[in-house]
Order: C-alpha cells, then structure tokens, then sequence
C-alpha cells in the first residue's frame, strides 16, 4: 500500500475503496464506558439534525452487495424489527431532550430540530405499505421529524417500488426515491447476481413516476463482468430515457464475504483500466447531456430540487441513526451497534436487536479527536466536485489545510489531482482527481484508523 505521507507522485490504484463515512465502521471497537445518549448529546448542537432509519432487509443479497442486510424476514421479524425501532426512537427521543449540560451553547439547550430524514438499508420498501406508515409515524412521533417539512430520501429496488408503497411514500412527504438498478442490460444485471428483466425495471420506474415524487435517483454500476463501453451507453440511456434528477455511477467492487467477493475476477491493472475507461465513458455522457458533477458518484440536472440526504452537511452536522445498521454522530464519538458482512452474523446481530430493551447508551463507536475531524472534513469536503472554502476549513480549525496536511496534499498536487484554477480560497479536484476520488479518499486515513480497520476481524 502506498505511504499517505509519501510525496511521490507514483499514482496509486484508482479503486482501493469507497469512502462514503469516516472513519468506517471496521474502525469502531466496543465501548467499555458505554456512554449514556443523554451525556453523549448534552452539549452537541441539535438545530439541524439529520435523522437515519435503516431497515435491514432485502427480497436478494446482490453479488456485489456488502451493506448490514439480511434475505427476507421469518416469522414477523420485521414487526419485532419495527418494535425494537420504536423503543430505540423512544429513548434517543428522551436522550435528545434531556436538560442540557450548565453553560450550554443555545444551539444546544434549544428546541432539537431535524433538517433532513432518509431511510435506507437494507431496502426499506421491502415493508408492506402499512409497515412503511408506522416507520414513518416513528421518526415523526417518536422523534418529532416533520416529514412533509424537510427533504425525505428512501431507497427502493424495482420488485419492491409498488404502487400501494410509493403512494405512502409520498402522501408522507418523501422528496427522493433512489432505485438501485444497477444494470438495463439483462444479462450484465446476471451477472453481478442481481437477476431482474428489464421490463419489471421499466415498470418499476414508471410507477416512480406516477408517484410524482420530485426527485427521481437511478443507480448505475461499471466494471461488471462481460459489461463493454457499448453495453455500458445502453445502460445509461436507458436510464436517461427517464430524465432522472440525479443518477449515481458507481464502480463494481468484489468486497469481502460478498458473492462475487468469492468470485475469481479479473487482474487487477485490466480490471482497474477496464473501470476506469468506464467512467470515463459515463461522466462524459451525462455532462453531454446536461447533468452536473456533484461527486464522483453523483451527478445531477440543473435546477432539480436538492431534496436528499447527500446535501446533509456531514463534516459539521450531528447525525441521529436508528436501527441496528445504522451509525451516529456527535462531534466526539461516531457510535452503531456490531457490524457484519457475512449472513450468520448478519442474523444474529438483527435477533440481538428485537429483544434488546435499554437502548440509552452507545454500545459500539470511534472516538474523533481534533486530528480525526480535521481529516474528516478535508476528505468529505474535497470529494464533493464544488471543492472546499479555505476560510471554513480555518475558521473551524483555526488552521489551514496545507498546514495540517501538507504531504498529502502536495502528493495529491503532483498527481494532478488538485485543480490549480481553482484559486487559493477553494481547495478543489481536477476531472482526474475526482477519477481518483476511490484512491485519494483512503490516502487520509490516520495511521491509528488505518491500523483499526486492518486488524478488524471479518464477520
């Protein structure tokens, strides 16, 4: 693995992983103080608050998939799911709104407010209609989110976006349904184990769409096996067909303990090539067709409404997640339940939840130093394509980014990663450092999370 701190501008493997939260959950350890919720919020700021239900169940595990999931749910195990959310919502609920700490800032002692919701997994349309009714009445009575007030996401599957699901959906205020199709091509979409026709994905979309929900966000994925750059355009015009708001490209991964994890694959250099020339492909196409780049990932159309839980500002602002697959985050401890790949494990961590009835204190977590939520903010800030502001990066820190990282950033430099019509207020990508973000991404990590996640036992 390359140095972080080395300034030699060898470039490194552009997929060495996803960095969608940091530091990962193979960093956290069980909590031997078990913190109480209460403490843990008593002097955060909870004035924009984003609030996380995760639903850990999925109709099929996909080849490529290495989310906290489970296959299907066996004698009422999501009405036990369900009951566990809400004693958990009840006592965060009381956590939040305990009297706050002598000397609390206002934002602290003032009224807890949520400023965007999402539910994920897992895919959470794998509950009925009605189950779906008394998730949402958890976050908004339970929790007091105001649903039809601020930006709702849900994720959902083409067998699972049914007709009598989306209308809870939008009756209850969701703004964005993001559809994770993967593949228009039949045999690709076979190929990741993820079998579907593509009649049941058109279909799916368009009920979607008669829903009126305003944000429609398609899933893509590059790299699969026997996938070409002409199979590859079929797929997103496919897609674009139905002028998304937002569509996500994602680079395929075979993760550990997952289908294809068990797969041969190909080299690694062909593999990486293959990818990369992909999204290549794909970025292109979609700026040709009007989308901007958010991210690496993400790209949207001008003007579409910003209703998702990717607006969230995750350097700064608290998070409140419920559900055994979820993760929060104050600005001190990052705090979930045991994490698994590997089903058995899976199942036990989700049964260890139905039954548990103290959910006041953090049971599993990563504490986040100043040093910690520096590379936090520099890495959530510097991956999203708009760039970070310098002045919020100082004001926060009362430092400069090349003051704290100058190694890494003077590597990221020679790499042509960093754009240098940028100016020096912005720190911020080139096209090439945004093709890189899978590399540039775990190029922060500290040497301490480094060492958690690769001395994290799989399970």
């Amino acid at each position: 693995m390359t140095d972080p701190t080395s300034t030699t501008t060898i470039a490194p493997r552009p997929y060495e992983s996803y960095v969608y939260a940091y530091p990962h959950k193979t960093a956290y350890r069980p909590l031997t103080d078990r913190p109480a919720l209460s403490a843990l919020w008593a002097g955060e700021r909870k004035d924009a608050l984003s609030l996380y239900l995760h639903i850990p169940f999925c109709e099929v595990r996909c080849g490529f998939c290495n989310l906290f999931t489970r296959i299907g749910a066996p004698d009422e195990l999501t009405t036990r799911y369900l009951d566990a959310l809400d004693r958990q919502a009840s006592a965060v609920a009381d956590a939040l709104h305990a009297h706050p700490v002598p000397g609390a800032t206002e934002a602290s002692a003032g009224p807890v407010r949520f400023a965007a919701a999402a539910f994920g997994g897992g895919t959470p349309t794998f509950l009925t209609a009605g189950e779906l009714e008394r998730l949402c009445d958890i976050a908004e009575k339970r929790m007091g989110a105001d649903l039809r007030a601020v930006p709702l996401s849900v994720e959902t599957s083409p067998s699972t976006a049914t007709a009598d699901r989306l209308s809870v959906l939008a009756d209850r205020g969701a703004t964005r349904l993001s559809i994770g199709v993967q593949s228009f091509v039949e045999e690709e979409a076979k190929a990741a184990v993820r079998p579907q026709r593509r009649s049941d994905v058109e279909a799916a979309l368009g009920r979607i769409r008669d829903a009126r929900i305003p944000v429609l966000n398609i899933d893509l994925i590059y790299g699969i096996d026997g996938q070409t750059p002409r199979s590859w355009r079929l797929s997103l015009d496919a897609a674009l067909a139905w002028r998304p708001e937002e569509l996500y490209l994602y680079p395929l991964y075979a993760r550990p303990l997952t289908p294809l994890g068990r797969r041969a694959h190909p080299s690694e250099a062909g593999w990486d090539a293959q990818r990369l020339a992909l999204y290549r492909e794909g970025r292109d196409h979609l700026l040709a067709q009007g989308y901007e780049q958010v991210s690496m990932r993400m790209f949207r159309l001008p003007g579409a409404p910003r209703e998702g839980a990717d607006d969230y500002a995750c350097q700064t602002d608290g998070m409140i997640g419920l559900g055994c697959g979820a993760r929060s985050y104050t600005s001190d401890l990052h705090y979930s339940f045991d994490y698994a790949v590997g089903m058995r494990e899976i199942r036990t961590i989700i049964d260890a939840y139905t039954v548990t009835e103290d959910f006041s204190r953090a049971e599993v977590g990563r504490a986040v130093d100043a040093d910690e939520a520096r590379r936090r903010h520099l890495l959530q800030s510097l991956l999203q394509a708009e760039g970070m502001a310098v002045a919020d990066y100082q004001e926060r820190f009362g430092s400069g980014p090349f003051d704290d990282f100058p190694a890494e950033l003077n590597r990221f430099a020679g790499l042509g990663w960093l754009d240098t019509d940028a100016g020096p207020g912005l720190l911020r990508l080139s096209p090439e450092g945004l093709a890189h973000s899978d590399a540039l991404g775990p190029a922060l990590f500290s040497p301490a999370v480094r060492a958690a996640m690769a001395s994290y036992e799989l399970k």
